[in-house]
């Protein structure tokens, strides 16, 4: 996971969780969208940590 996809994430994540939308309430009865929008939204904080903590790995001069 990238860092555009941990973006992509915590965007729609802090939609859920602001209520910034409204959704149907078809999707309302049967999902709680804010459980849901905390989950994107610690998903997108690792992989945001991942991709820096890999990215710094690979950019490290060779050990001898």
């Amino acid at each position: 996971m990238g860092i555009g996809i941990s973006a992509l994430l915590l965007v729609i994540g802090l939609v859920l969780l602001t209520g910034a939308v409204d959704l149907p309430t078809s999707v309302t009865d049967h999902v709680a969208t804010t459980a849901v929008g905390w989950i994107c939204v610690g998903v997108a904080v690792l992989g945001f940590i991942l991709a820096v903590a890999t990215g710094r790995s690979r950019n490290a001069p060779p050990s001898a």
